[in-house]
Protein backbone atom coordinates (compact mmCIF):
# COMPACT_ATOMS: atom_id res chain seq x y z
CA UNK A 1 0.00 0.00 0.00
CA UNK A 2 2.88 2.08 -0.10
CA UNK A 3 2.49 2.37 -3.77
CA UNK A 4 2.87 5.68 -5.35
CA UNK A 5 -0.41 7.25 -5.78
CA UNK A 6 -0.95 9.75 -8.49
CA UNK A 7 -0.91 13.17 -7.21
CA UNK A 8 -4.17 15.00 -7.62
CA UNK A 9 -3.52 18.56 -8.41
CA UNK A 10 -5.39 20.88 -6.25
CA UNK A 11 -8.48 22.15 -7.88
CA UNK A 12 -8.25 25.78 -8.38
CA UNK A 13 -11.36 27.73 -8.80
CA UNK A 14 -11.91 28.68 -12.43
CA UNK A 15 -11.65 32.32 -12.84
CA UNK A 16 -14.31 33.70 -14.98
CA UNK A 17 -13.45 36.46 -17.25
CA UNK A 18 -15.14 39.55 -16.38
CA UNK A 19 -16.86 40.89 -19.43
CA UNK A 20 -17.26 44.50 -19.66
CA UNK A 21 -20.99 45.08 -19.78
CA UNK A 22 -22.05 46.93 -22.84
CA UNK A 23 -23.99 49.98 -22.22
CA UNK A 24 -27.63 49.05 -22.66
CA UNK A 25 -28.47 52.49 -23.80
CA UNK A 26 -26.73 51.96 -27.14
CA UNK A 27 -28.49 48.65 -27.74
CA UNK A 28 -31.88 50.12 -27.04
CA UNK A 29 -31.18 53.14 -29.18
CA UNK A 30 -29.94 50.96 -32.02
CA UNK A 31 -33.01 48.71 -31.84
CA UNK A 32 -35.26 51.78 -31.90
CA UNK A 33 -33.44 53.02 -34.99
CA UNK A 34 -33.87 49.65 -36.69
CA UNK A 35 -37.56 49.54 -35.76
CA UNK A 36 -38.05 53.10 -37.03
CA UNK A 37 -36.31 52.26 -40.30
CA UNK A 38 -38.36 49.08 -40.69
CA UNK A 39 -41.61 50.94 -39.98
CA UNK A 40 -40.67 53.67 -42.47
CA UNK A 41 -39.96 51.07 -45.16
CA UNK A 42 -43.28 49.33 -44.46
CA UNK A 43 -45.19 52.60 -44.71
CA UNK A 44 -43.41 53.47 -47.95
CA UNK A 45 -44.20 50.10 -49.50
CA UNK A 46 -47.85 50.35 -48.41
CA UNK A 47 -48.11 53.84 -49.89
CA UNK A 48 -46.64 52.60 -53.18
CA UNK A 49 -49.09 49.69 -53.31
CA UNK A 50 -51.97 52.06 -52.50
CA UNK A 51 -50.89 54.44 -55.27
CA UNK A 52 -50.79 51.58 -57.79
CA UNK A 53 -54.24 50.39 -56.68
CA UNK A 54 -55.75 53.87 -56.96
CA UNK A 55 -54.29 54.42 -60.42
CA UNK A 56 -55.57 51.03 -61.60
CA UNK A 57 -59.00 51.83 -60.21
CA UNK A 58 -58.97 55.22 -61.93
CA UNK A 59 -58.24 53.48 -65.23
CA UNK A 60 -60.90 50.81 -64.74
CA UNK A 61 -63.81 53.05 -63.74
CA UNK A 62 -64.37 54.60 -67.21
CA UNK A 63 -64.43 51.13 -68.76
CA UNK A 64 -66.92 50.00 -66.13
CA UNK A 65 -69.19 52.98 -66.76
CA UNK A 66 -69.12 52.51 -70.54
CA UNK A 67 -69.92 48.83 -70.05
CA UNK A 68 -72.89 49.76 -67.86
CA UNK A 69 -74.14 52.19 -70.54
CA UNK A 70 -73.85 49.50 -73.23
CA UNK A 71 -75.65 47.02 -70.98
CA UNK A 72 -78.45 49.53 -70.37
CA UNK A 73 -78.81 50.11 -74.13
CA UNK A 74 -78.87 46.38 -74.82
CA UNK A 75 -81.56 45.84 -72.18
CA UNK A 76 -83.67 48.65 -73.66
CA UNK A 77 -83.30 47.21 -77.16
CA UNK A 78 -84.17 43.78 -75.77
CA UNK A 79 -87.39 45.13 -74.26
CA UNK A 80 -88.45 46.85 -77.49
CA UNK A 81 -87.61 43.73 -79.49
CA UNK A 82 -89.60 41.59 -77.07
CA UNK A 83 -92.61 43.91 -77.47
CA UNK A 84 -92.28 43.70 -81.25
CA UNK A 85 -92.05 39.90 -81.11
CA UNK A 86 -95.17 39.75 -78.94
CA UNK A 87 -97.06 41.98 -81.41
CA UNK A 88 -95.92 39.86 -84.35
CA UNK A 89 -96.98 36.66 -82.56
CA UNK A 90 -100.47 37.98 -81.89
CA UNK A 91 -100.72 39.22 -85.48
CA UNK A 92 -99.52 35.85 -86.75
CA UNK A 93 -101.99 33.94 -84.64
CA UNK A 94 -104.80 36.26 -85.80
CA UNK A 95 -103.77 35.95 -89.44
CA UNK A 96 -103.81 32.18 -89.46
CA UNK A 97 -106.93 31.77 -87.32
CA UNK A 98 -109.56 30.02 -89.46
CA UNK A 99 -112.43 31.60 -87.53
CA UNK A 100 -111.34 35.11 -88.50
CA UNK A 101 -110.71 34.52 -92.20
CA UNK A 102 -113.55 36.75 -93.43
CA UNK A 103 -112.64 39.70 -91.24
CA UNK A 104 -108.97 39.43 -92.23
CA UNK A 105 -109.86 39.41 -95.93
CA UNK A 106 -111.97 42.54 -95.39
CA UNK A 107 -109.17 44.32 -93.57
CA UNK A 108 -106.46 43.50 -96.08
CA UNK A 109 -108.44 43.63 -99.29
CA UNK A 110 -111.31 45.54 -100.83
CA UNK A 111 -113.66 42.62 -100.59
CA UNK A 112 -117.02 43.52 -99.04
CA UNK A 113 -119.66 40.99 -98.10
CA UNK A 114 -122.88 41.13 -100.06
CA UNK A 115 -125.04 42.06 -97.09
CA UNK A 116 -123.04 45.25 -96.46
CA UNK A 117 -122.84 48.37 -98.56
CA UNK A 118 -119.92 50.66 -98.87
CA UNK A 119 -120.50 54.35 -98.11
CA UNK A 120 -118.18 56.88 -99.66
CA UNK A 121 -118.40 60.55 -98.65
CA UNK A 122 -117.34 62.88 -101.41
CA UNK A 123 -117.87 66.23 -99.68
CA UNK A 124 -117.24 67.26 -96.15
CA UNK A 125 -120.87 67.83 -95.34
CA UNK A 126 -122.65 67.15 -92.11
CA UNK A 127 -125.95 65.26 -91.98
CA UNK A 128 -127.79 68.52 -91.17
CA UNK A 129 -126.51 70.14 -94.34
CA UNK A 130 -127.56 67.11 -96.34
CA UNK A 131 -131.15 67.40 -95.04
CA UNK A 132 -131.31 71.07 -95.95
CA UNK A 133 -130.06 70.48 -99.46
CA UNK A 134 -132.50 67.65 -100.25
CA UNK A 135 -136.01 68.74 -101.48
Amino acid sequence: MNAIQPSIPELQPIQRRRTVPRPKRHLRQRSYEVMALETTVKIGVNLAISAVAVSALAQLLPHYWSGQDKLRQIRTEGKTTQERVNNLRTEFSNTFDSRQTNSIMQQQGNRIPLNKKRIVLTHNTTPAEMRESTP
